[in-house]
């Protein structure tokens, strides 16, 4: 081999080690960047988890002071009815009886506060233990019947994986929504829940005829409600004034983890309609590790 060839063999083979160890240097930069991606995202996965978790304490110890507080005013009352009736003790035999059938009356009330504080503290202090997802809605439609409404579900789409965080947000949105109908429908609202899964994202509806409801309760048939009609202000207040409360704050809070998009409507004559899309729940849902973020 000439001189020449030699130092053309040596050039290709130098070049070759410098191309190889230019790609393993890249290679070895990729997985580091991998790697610190990965823990990126978990830290961000964790927090997300606290922070819902914190969601759900905040919740929790808010029901509890509040019913706290309905306990110490039941109490209140109860000490000043009974310092009433042991002044009228002596002069009045039956105001004293019938104040303390009103004692008895608060003290029982105020006994099943307490025992409502008392539940509040231990499921808040199992909260880390116990959390609902997505696998337990049939159990939650389930519990909403058993207590007088009447849901119908309807779920299109594949639906694909969540993470525990989003699942757990998903089934509390829901869980409001539902508790929202009882509360404000009553016994025999009808709920229609939708589910719609789309490649990227999920689309809740839940609907009801709350208002409807109350009708029928107090012996007016629906085609006594359509002969009513409502005006153009109805129509108009039912656009224009939004619907707020705690409840609906809440979920707010829990779908925007997670990129959801909240909108609650009263329906003239109907009830109470609730939408929550996430347009991208997939990469959104701490399953893809994707941050969620607002600009």
């Amino acid at each position: 081999m000439t001189d020449s060839a030699m130092l053309t063999v040596s050039v290709l083979v130098a070049a070759a080690v410098g191309m190889l160890a230019t790609a393993s240097i890249a290679i070895v930069a990729a997985q580091r960047a991998r790697s610190a991606r990965a823990d990126a995202r978990g830290l961000s996965d964790r927090a997300r988890e606290l922070e819902i978790a914190l969601g759900e304490q905040t919740a929790r110890l808010r029901m509890i002071r509040e019913l706290h507080d309905v306990a110490a005013h039941r109490m209140s009352g109860v000490i000043q009815v009974a310092e009433g009736a042991k002044a009228a003790a002596t002069r009045d035999p039956g105001l004293a009886e019938r104040a303390s059938e009103q004692i008895a009356d608060s003290a029982r009330h105020t006994l099943a506060e307490l025992r409502r504080v008392v539940t509040a503290t231990a499921e808040a202090e199992q909260l880390g233990d116990a959390r609902p997802a997505l696998d337990a809605l049939d159990g939650l439609f389930a519990a909403l019947r058993e207590r007088g409404l009447i849901v119908t579900v309807s779920e299109l789409g594949e639906r694909f994986p969540v993470s525990e965080g989003a699942g757990l947000a998903l089934y509390r949105v829901l869980e409001e929504a539902l508790a929202n109908s009882l509360q404000y429908g009553g016994e025999g609202t009808e709920v229609r829940v939708g589910l719609t899964w789309s490649e990227q994202g999920l689309h809740l509806r839940v609907d009801d005829d709350g208002l409807r409801a109350q009708a029928r309760r107090a012996g007016r048939s629906d085609d006594e409600l359509v002969a009513q009609g409502y005006s153009i202000a109805d129509d108009a207040a039912a656009l224009t004034t939004p619907v707020t409360g705690e409840g609906l704050r809440e979920m707010r809070a829990r779908a925007e983890l997670f990129g959801g998009v909240v909108t609650a409507t009263t329906v003239p004559g109907v009830g109470f309609s609730l939408s929550v899309v996430f347009p991208a729940l997939r990469f959104h849902n701490a399953v893809h590790g994707v941050r969620v973020g607002r600009s």
